[in-house]
């Protein structure tokens, strides 16, 4: 029997919650999805129009589906995260951690040894972690080691070949280190003792060996021995200082996962802190690689599943941003105040921090790399036909139409380059019109480059709506670069991106590095512009009328201000006066020139 049509397909999918999975004609696995609903989840793909274009391309190749049923939504999505660590489909995203990590494991032994290692091994040992950081491995077996006398020897220690004195006791005994169970100096219920109490400090739990430690020194107290007492005052102290040190939020926050996620176009990385008795008992960071514009939602979700399951978490409470669909199986909190938004506002710190570091190690392993990535991506969100390598902005700067000015300033490569950056005076527009300075300035920056035979730019960004879009295409179609250089407006309101000839702006994403470059632009024009502005306006703000006095120079005139503290009274200075702070020449200059205009 042929394999039945995709619309046969989609119309006998259950309304139930599953996995669905894409085949393309070759019959290769391009896709693994979770849906509360099947039916629904996999129409809306063919049913509904796409702006991401990889996931109009995924739609395209699809050929067969097949979908598999469960019983709840966790069990969709736990079904969801092993398939696509199984098949690793094109389209999914990409979880980028293959890294292996320590274990602490109490060995399955009479006298168990404890100690670090990266295999689990199935003979019902105990594994303790995993944990993300060697260091606080090594710092927990060096607090284990200091407080409790465990062996570090691999031998057989039967009671048979105890009594049958096989052993003898090592330089550890001799140390300290070991109470010496090779030859009997050490029973298994005290050795077991220590066991229990080294598991639960493990969990994150320090208060029954704290309780067990100040019961030993009182009872070594009554007795006259001192110095045991001593030394078991000391691990105590030893045991406070860790927890101290360990404890960052409320105690009584037991026993709960904390997820956040940050994310940009291309990857995003979700944090995940894991707290026991106020403890940070674990700290790790998932990168993912986006693959056709994924929600945070549907990235979270995933993460949740896949970092759990690598860590063994049996976490009943989650701590989440915002509202997540992973089944009933978990209690969701989502944190608005408190110590409960304080950890996980330390997550998303962490998410952050993490982001910045990669992007950091781009930029000094490959820092063209960096460049590329932004400049391509520009060129597919703004719909040009070339990589916008060079972008210069256009801004006006004027108050009620006195001292009008514009900047223009250049980026490079997604960078500033300040050499580039230019001033304009207005010439010749007379009052407050930013639409007539706008074509004014554009026109005169480009028939000077074109005079001068320099580059062009890639892309023109206009800052302000359709009036100065129109404004400065006005410039271009009298130079004759109408659809040479690409050009856009926006709008500062609503970060509206306009095209030419095009009523319905354009909206990027708030996250995006597209619109986070034009903010820049937009805002070093303003800047640069306002700068210009501001040092024009000061200028004509300190003319007065000494300026006009012949041989009377901007220091002198300085000098004057600083004594007399206004141009009035300089005025009605007296000559004498005059001389005193500007010599006999130039004060009789002064003085000849108020007293003959009066």
């Amino acid at each position: 029997m042929s394999e039945p049509t995709l619309e046969i397909q989609l119309q006998t999918l259950p309304n139930q919650p599953g996995v669905y999975q894409y085949f393309d004609a070759n019959g290769t696995i391009i896709y693994v999805g979770k849906a509360k609903d099947l039916k629904k989840r996999v129409s809306s793909y063919f049913t509904k129009t796409h702006e991401n274009g990889k996931t109009r391309i995924l739609v395209k190749k699809i050929a067969n589906i097949k979908h598999i049923v469960v019983e709840t939504e966790t069990d969709a999505l736990l079904l969801e995260n092993n398939l696509i660590k199984k098949y690793q489909p094109r389209y999914n995203v990409l979880l980028k951690d293959d890294k292996s990590y320590p274990w602490i494991c109490i060995k399955n032994e009479r006298f168990p040894r404890i100690f670090q290692t990266r295999r689990l091994i199935k003979d019902g040992s105990e594994y303790f972690g995993p944990y993300t950081s060697v260091k606080t491995v090594y710092t927990l077996l060096d607090l284990i080691k200091g407080l409790y006398q465990l062996r570090t020897c691999n031998y057989d220690l039967s009671q048979e070949k105890i009594d049958a004195g096989k052993y003898k006791v090592c330089l550890e005994y001799h140390l300290g280190n070991c109470k010496g169970a090779c030859e009997g100096h050490e029973t298994v219920d005290e050795y077991d003792k220590n066991i229990i109490a080294i598991r639960e400090i493990l969990k994150g739990n320090f208060k029954d060996s704290l309780q067990r430690f100040k019961q030993q020194m009182n009872e070594f107290a009554k007795v006259m021995l001192f110095e045991e007492a001593q030394k078991v005052k000391e691990k105590i102290s030893v045991l406070e200082n860790y927890q101290s040190k360990s404890t960052i939020v409320n105690p009584k926050i037991n026993n709960v996962d904390v997820f956040s996620i940050v994310s940009d176009e291309s990857y995003a990385y979700v944090n995940f802190l894991q707290i026991s008795l106020g403890s940070i008992i674990r700290s790790h960071t998932l990168e993912i690689k986006k693959k056709l514009d994924e929600a945070d939602k549907e990235l979270l979700e995933i993460a949740i599943i896949e970092i759990r399951q690598r860590f063994n978490s049996l976490s009943k409470e989650i701590y989440v941003p915002f509202k997540i669909n992973i089944g009933d199986d978990f209690k969701l909190t989502i944190p608005k105040l408190g110590d409960k938004k304080h950890i996980l506002d330390l997550s998303i710190r962490n998410a952050k921090y993490y982001r910045i570091d990669q992007l950091k190690q781009v930029k000094i392993v490959d820092p063209d790399r960096h460049a590329n990535r932004i400049m391509a991506q520009m060129k597919v969100d703004l719909r040009l036909n070339d990589e916008p390598r060079h972008i210069e902005c256009f801004d006006n700067s004027n108050i009620q139409g006195t001292h009008p000015v514009a900047a223009c300033v250049v980026f490079k490569n997604g960078k500033p380059s300040k050499k580039d950056y230019r001033h304009f005076n207005i010439k010749m527009v007379e009052g407050p019109d930013d639409f007539a300075s706008m074509e004014e300035v554009v026109y005169r920056r480009y028939k000077r480059l074109l005079d001068e035979k320099q580059s062009l730019p890639e892309l023109i960004i206009i800052d302000g709506g359709k009036g100065q879009l129109s404004s400065a295409l006005k410039s271009l179609d009298e130079l004759n670069l109408r659809g040479k250089i690409a050009i856009i407006g926006i709008a500062k309101r609503l970060e509206e991106l306009f095209y030419p000839n095009d009523p319905i702006p354009l909206y990027l994403d708030k996250k995006s590095e597209t619109l986070k470059i034009i903010q820049q632009l937009r805002n070093e024009a303003h800047r640069f512009g306002i700068e210009h502005h501001r040092n024009k306006r000061s200028k004509t703000a300190l003319n007065t009328e000494l300026e006009i006095i012949p041989g009377i120079g901007e220091k002198t005139i300085v000098e004057l201000l600083k004594h007399f503290k206004s141009a009035k009274r300089i005025s009605y200075a007296k000559l004498d006066e005059l001389e005193a702070v500007v010599g006999v020449s130039r004060a009789e200059k002064i003085y000849n020139y108020y007293n003959q205009k009066e």
